[in-house]
């Protein structure tokens, strides 16, 4: 390897993870507003596999290097650059939804797709948290509104969005319901979940019967958006994640104007601000990403087949270069 060129890791085509192969590849140099950064950990989430089984949206390289979560130190700066420096450390969600290309040495994106890391994170622990941390963020605080006292619903609490949404939605003052299985509930109250439920003892709906919640982030899909209605006061909101096929339609209100609840799909998208925000929570050690599993970027195909599983609590992160 040289000054020239970098390690990466791309499909050879799309389908399973054996696909996954390590290739060298050209350094990218950073153009006006960019900047490059030297890639320490690259988070692993269900959109890379996802976009490895079928191409997801189709924007990336040739050849195609998936990711999108990193946290490194800054290499070198475009021209205009003028909020870091090389030698900075930093964390982002580059260019979402085009692909950052995350699962190699070295990524280039705008500069303020990226924010300063936090001193209280490691960079496997930076890494964990943009793309999933954002999407908690952008849906609870952004969207649905969450204040003091939000009774808030959040299905796969120990999830990679779930575990932070619980910890964001805990600093806001809401009241948290978590579903999980009882290996995870130790953790979640830790983090700041109220209420836990072993979803595969009880079902939701009528553990919740008679106790409507204001809000419900849904990261599972399927018929937990339409079940989810059953629980929602009027005037709630449901947030879906995994798809737009997933949400369900908005009940209709009656004669008196009831139920009026919101349903939606949504989509994180690079956000400065609410990076800052996530950065400043982390520093006050309210926000702690939770990572599983940590593997060598080489082991890629073993991150996404743990992540397929379903099974796992918080993170994987894959290791680029040693902290």
């Amino acid at each position: 390897m040289n000054d020239t060129t970098m390690r990466a890791i791309s499909p050879a085509s799309w389908g399973g993870p054996e696909v996954l192969t390590p290739v060298t590849l050209a350094r990218p140099a950073p153009g006006p507003t960019e900047i490059l950064v030297r890639v320490h950990a690259a988070g692993v989430n269900p959109i890379d596999w996802k976009t490895r089984a079928t191409g997801g949206f189709g924007m990336h390289s040739d050849p195609p290097v998936l990711g999108y979560d990193v946290s490194g130190v800054v290499e070198a700066v475009g021209p205009g650059v003028t909020l870091y420096r090389p030698g900075d450390e930093v964390f982002g969600m580059p260019e979402f939804p085009r692909q950052a290309g995350g699962y190699a040495e070295y990524v280039t994106g705008p500069a303020r797709h990226f924010v300063p890391k936090p001193g209280s994170l490691s960079h496997v622990e930076a890494a964990a948290l943009p793309l999933a941390g954002l999407t908690a963020w952008q849906s609870l605080v952004e969207t649905a509104g969450l204040t003091d006292g939000t009774r808030l619903l959040i299905h796969a609490a120990a999830g990679g969005v779930g575990h932070l949404a619980v910890q964001i939605a805990a600093a806001h003052g809401a009241h948290v319901v978590g579903t999980a299985r009882e290996d995870k509930h130790s953790l979640l109250k830790e983090l700041g979940a109220d209420e836990l439920i072993d979803y595969t003892r009880q079902d939701f709906v009528e553990a919740l019967a008679g106790r409507e919640v204001d809000v419900v982030l849904d990261s599972i899909g399927g018929d937990y958006g339409t079940r989810s209605l059953k629980v929602l006061r009027d005037g709630g909101t449901l947030l879906t994640l995994p798809s737009p096929d997933d949400v369900p339609p908005a009940p209709a209100a009656d004669g008196s104007g009831r139920r009026g609840i919101r349903t939606g799909f949504t989509l994180v998208e690079p956000d400065s601000t609410g990076m800052r925000a996530l950065a400043r929570l982390a520093a006050e050690g309210r926000l702690r990403p939770v990572v599983e599993t940590v593997l060598p970027l080489e082991r890629a195909a073993d991150a996404h087949r743990l992540g397929e599983t379903g099974r796992t609590r918080g993170k994987i992160v894959l290791t680029v270069l040693d902290d």
